[in-house]
């Protein structure tokens, strides 16, 4: 019987990694799928320098809040959770998952410009 217990927790413990690893993102696939989905046009090279000052600073920003950020356009104005913009709609519906947490994990690993006050 504890074996069996050994095992059951061995193999979850396994899947939690693994889906923890995933959910990490790779930097390098983000960086070719940021390109792909030309994410810089209104960003800007650096993801630090929008276009337009009401376009946000990506580079830098929380991983999580880009994921989130993403997972909304994709929505677009259903319900609490979504987001509505014509431009970002139509990107974020293009992408997957990994794509998403690609790209986030690539725009996180960038040094930016955004400040936190205290």
């Amino acid at each position: 019987m504890m074996k069996k217990i050994a095992l059951v927790v061995s193999v979850a413990s396994a899947l939690t990694f693994s889906a923890g690893a995933f959910a990490a993102g790779n930097i390098d696939a983000g960086k070719v799928a940021a390109t792909k989905f030309n994410c810089a046009s209104c960003h800007g090279p650096n993801y630090n320098d929008p276009i337009d000052p009401s376009y946000p600073k990506l580079a830098g920003q929380h991983k999580d809040y880009l994921v989130q950020a993403l997972k909304s356009y994709q929505r677009g104005a259903v319900g609490l959770a979504g987001r509505s913009n014509a431009i970002m709609e139509a990107q974020a519906k293009a992408l997957n998952n990994a794509d998403i947490e690609n790209i986030a994990a690539y725009l996180n690993s960038l040094p930016g410009g955004l400040v936190l006050k205290k």
